[in-house]
């Protein structure tokens, strides 16, 4: 119940917020903070199991701890949020002056936001922040470009807790303006069969060609994955219904959960809603959201290009029939549902901000849902759902929150700048080293941190060297934040692969190298468009033109390359120069476009020549 009252005032507050009244940042934030906190030290959220059976006494024991603690925890954020919220002004006016109640707020709302990222995200971010708290102090310890004067846990405190610079930052302002919106419209989409709409869709699309559930499974991931954000969370709902379809199609428990894996690591990738990460990075770098979402749309594009090639390659190999398409009873009841996402992507074009946006989508998703019969939601659906959305937000609120205590002490300290100029050194200059180093750097971190946390992070450590050495903000920004996606299926941290994994019974290890393979155009793309700006749709109409051709020609090189098969099966040699061919297409310009595209021509002519040969052999 008290869930279910909390799911209710959180939906209330931001769709207030959004359409109503907005509120200051450090009335919006700590509310929303405060809320998913809540939220998650009730143990939503947070992957735990809760109620159900009778226990012995100690786990009984065991539970009613638990319980206190997490009535303790409540108690203290509900302290620390509404001290901020009903001090902010006075807060302000004696800026540089913190009283010792100031003090103990802030630094219980450090404890709070570090045990709330331990408990939705596990160890490593809080690790990641541990560090940044430590660097603070130790500024005068460290050896070289590393030190600094260090800062007394009073000024910590103050830059963390009393201002935008840490907790209630840019993070945690996306999260408390757009992201929760997004979530509760995703949510809702769902609860009223939207999973379904989009599933036999695609398969109507995909469904009469060679892999055609795998193809299915791609499109519906990619298009669920923009919207929830999580490619996890993603591949156990969509994963449980297209990774047992691939399977009864044929192909093997391992590729069919790579396949969902990867699709649903590139819906983060794929615009207009990114899983929110568009509007964290327009917001950080301050460059229209809109733009953002253009920007990311054919690399999105060449993303999905390679992963569906890589499954018609794969299919045509094992010989897997075309299906057919998929049956329209589950179409017609639900189309109406999709005018909701029409509405986000309008008004985003007529330039209205997300948080309008998002807004209008939720009040036309919940009208939808009254439409018809089919996905009209009873009051015990529609506050699961409110439960949902809480749920979903969590994770992300904890990431951000905990994040900016990380952006808080880069700027305090000015460690920002120390690592461009780390990377700059470190890489004598060259752009390409530092972008092998910034795109390992994102990879390691993407592996222990949710995407948005991994991309703050990164945008405030790694972005400023690449824009030092002349990289383009937006590309700078755009690069760092798909290394931070991709590293989902990257092992030997793939949580991706591994819960598909789970589903689809098959080895994890195994699992994640295939879905690594998979989605190798991801490693590609973001050197593809540092060095084309034209597939960030920058330049000349013809450049742009171009650009998209050879890159497309190039990731089907690429995906042919890593199946091992192009109408017929290629010999190593072969699938080492489609490799070439698709390296030689990053780098844009007359003479390595010519050969990359005379490599893949070539290959092309050989087996189209040696398959006349062995049919006028049949003959």
């Amino acid at each position: 119940m008290l869930i279910r009252v909390l799911a209710v005032t959180a939906a209330a507050f931001h769709l207030y917020a959004a359409g109503v009244a907005p509120f200051t940042a450090l009335v919006q934030r700590p509310v929303h903070l405060a809320l998913m906190a809540a939220l998650a030290f009730l143990g939503l959220g947070v992957g735990r199991e809760r109620g159900g059976g009778e226990a012995e006494p100690p786990a009984a024991r065991a539970r009613q701890a638990r319980a206190a603690v997490g009535a303790a925890l409540i108690a203290a954020t509900l302290f620390t949020c509404t001290y901020l919220v009903l001090q902010h002004e006075a807060l302000v006016r004696r800026s540089g002056m913190a009283t010792p109640l100031d003090l103990v707020a802030g630094g219980v709302a450090i404890v709070i936001v570090l045990e709330l990222a331990r408990r939705t995200t596990g160890w490593a971010l809080v690790a990641v922040a541990l560090l940044a708290l430590g660097y603070a102090f130790a500024g005068p310890y460290l050896p070289g470009m590393l030190a600094h004067r260090g800062y007394s846990l009073t000024r910590v405190i103050e830059h963390l807790y009393l201002s935008t610079e840490g907790i209630w930052g840019i993070p945690l302002g996306v999260s408390a303006d757009f992201v929760y919106l997004f979530v509760l419209f995703g949510a809702l989409l769902d609860a009223a069969g939207g999973g379904e709409l989009l599933i036999a869709l695609a398969s109507r699309v995909a469904g009469a060609t060679r892999g055609g559930p795998a193809k299915t499974a791609v499109v519906a991931s990619g298009l669920m994955g923009s919207l929830s954000g999580s490619a996890v969370a993603n591949v156990v709902t969509t994963g449980s219904v297209t990774i047992p379809l691939m399977k009864r199609t044929g192909f093997q428990p391992h590729f069919a959960g790579a396949v969902e894996a990867a699709a649903s690591t590139g819906g983060q990738i794929m615009p207009p809603v990114m899983g929110a990460g568009a509007f964290i990075l327009a917001t950080w770098t301050n460059i229209p959201y809109l733009r953002v979402a253009l920007a990311s749309l054919v690399p999105a594009i060449l993303y999905y290009v390679a992963l569906f090639m890589a499954i018609h390659f794969r299919a045509e190999k094992m010989n897997i029939p075309p299906t057919g398409r998929g049956a329209g009873q589950a179409i017609q009841p639900r189309l109406h549902l999709l005018l909701s996402l029409g509405a986000i992507v309008l008004l985003l074009a007529l330039g209205r901000s997300p948080q309008r946006a998002a807004f209008w989508g939720v009040v036309t998703a919940a009208a939808a849902t009254l439409v018809r019969p089919e996905t009209r939601l009873g009051r015990g659906k529609a506050l699961d759902t409110l439960v949902a959305a809480g749920a979903g937000t969590v994770q992300v609120a904890a990431a951000c929150a905990t994040a900016g205590i990380v952006v808080g002490v880069a700027s305090l300290t000015g460690i920002g700048l120390r690592m461009s100029e780390f990377i700059i050194t470190l890489s004598h200059g060259s752009l390409p080293v530092a972008l092998l180093l910034t795109a390992m750097g994102s990879i390691v971190l993407g592996m222990g941190l949710p995407t948005t946390a991994a991309y703050v992070v990164l945008a405030a450590l790694g972005a400023p060297a690449l824009t030092d050495l002349g990289v383009p903000v937006l590309a700078a920004h755009l690069f760092i934040f798909y290394f931070g996606c991709i590293s989902n299926v990257t092992p030997p941290v793939a949580l991706a692969a591994y819960a598909a994994a789970g589903i689809a019974d098959a080895s994890p290890v195994r699992t994640g190298l295939t879905a690594m393979a998979l989605a190798a155009t991801g490693f590609i793309v973001p050197f593809m468009f540092i060095y084309g700006p034209p597939l960030l749709l920058v330049g000349e109409p013809l450049s742009v033109a171009m650009a998209i051709v050879t890159a497309t020609i190039g990731v089907t090189a690429l995906a042919a390359a890593v199946i091992g098969y192009a109408r017929r099966p290629l010999a190593g040699w072969e699938r080492a120069l489609l490799v070439a061919a698709a390296l030689m297409l990053i780098f844009p310009g007359p003479l390595t476009d010519g050969v990359g595209l005379g490599i893949v021509g070539l290959t092309a002519l050989r087996r189209g020549g040696r398959a006349a040969l062995e049919e006028a052999a049949k003959g």
